[in-house]
């Protein structure tokens, strides 16, 4: 047997307000793009804001639709539109910011694994971590790549080439 130490650093901030300027101006507008989610059914808003190395940020949040799955996460929306506007631009920054009827204040928003995954493709093709902004109702949660939050991902590399 064969056992691996996975050692990561998870930031945790009181607070928007203790962030660097450009990260708290980032979950601001996830907190903004949240309460502008189509989410009838779940109820569960979700915003993301990306932050691209050219100092473009761009805005997304969940699209829900009544015959699931055909909607799609917060996350994805934003990264999505953020490399169909900006081709090639590389992504630095990701905030997701969540709110629900009943969330619990010791929670903060957190990607799905679909979109995790997607984030990382971004993330390979920046060259570098992108830091992801997790908002909570009582605390920011911050990590230094999406190995952080999947560290065993699937990687293009591995793909089966002829």
């Amino acid at each position: 047997m064969k056992e691996i130490l996975l050692n990561y650093t998870v930031r945790i901030y009181d607070s928007a307000s203790e962030l660097p300027e450009t990260s708290a101006h980032l979950i601001q507008l996830a907190r903004e793009a949240a309460t502008r989610a189509y989410a009838p059914y779940s109820g569960y808003q979700v915003g993301a804001a990306v932050l691209l190395a050219n100092g473009e940020i761009i805005t997304g949040n969940n699209q829900e639709n009544s015959a699931y799955p055909s909607g799609l996460c917060a996350e994805r929306t934003a990264l999505f539109y953020a490399s169909a506007q900006f081709p090639g631009v590389p992504v630095r920054q990701l905030a997701i910011s969540a709110s629900a009827e009943k969330m619990d204040p010791d929670t903060f928003a957190k990607p799905c694994g679909g979109c995790r995954q997607v984030i990382s493709e971004y993330e390979d093709l920046a060259g570098s971590p992108i830091t992801i902004l997790l908002d909570g109702p009582t605390s920011v949660t911050v990590v230094e790549g999406v190995d952080t939050l999947l560290p065993f991902r699937f990687k293009k590399e591995e793909l089966h080439k002829p």
